[in-house]
């Protein structure tokens, strides 16, 4: 079964879906932040078919989240490498992993980061470009951005739609 494509839906999230929504992209590009870089490497720590790894190798490439650096010349080979778009994902995968470790790892995280800086065991925690304040779903709202046109739907408060019944 082919998948939707969100190409003309006006909406950033549905836009990163075309980019990396494909299960295996995920996977790749958090193996190449933990250096895996070869193909072949990538396919043996994977699992993945070659064929399905050179898809969305392809893919990644011409989305600039990976760049092809040449290590070989005869035969050519190359390393994978994370472009400043694919290093931008650092975030959602931080996340995705807290999500899973929370939600799916009921014997314990699988991988813990420690921060360099202090050597203590570090989580990510989303702040408020302006005041460092926490941001959580209760305390923002969506508006309109430069990207919206006149004609679309005002966005709706966040944590609307969720609410519980009674708790609005």
């Amino acid at each position: 079964m082919k998948r939707r494509s969100f190409e003309e839906m006006n909406c950033s999230v549905a836009q990163t879906l075309e980019v990396v929504g494909e299960w295996w992209s995920l996977l790749i590009i958090r193996d190449v932040f933990l250096g895996v870089t070869r193909f072949d490497d990538l396919q043996e720590r994977l699992g993945i078919s070659r064929n399905v790894l050179t898809q969305r190798l392809e893919h990644l490439v011409e989305r600039e989240v990976l760049e092809r650096v040449p290590y070989q010349t005869n035969p050519v080979r190359c390393d994978y490498r994370l472009t400043e778009r694919g290093r931008d994902l650092w975030p959602v995968l931080t996340a995705m992993r807290e999500w899973g470790d929370r939600w799916h790892a009921p014997t314990g995280p699988p991988v813990e980061l420690v921060h360099s800086s202090c050597g203590h065991r570090a989580r990510s925690v989303l702040t408020c470009s302006e005041c460092g304040g926490r941001l959580e779903p209760q305390g923002v709202r969506a508006v309109a951005g430069p990207g919206m046109p006149d004609s679309a739907p005002r966005p709706p408060r966040l944590g609307e739609a969720s609410a519980p019944a009674g708790n609005a």
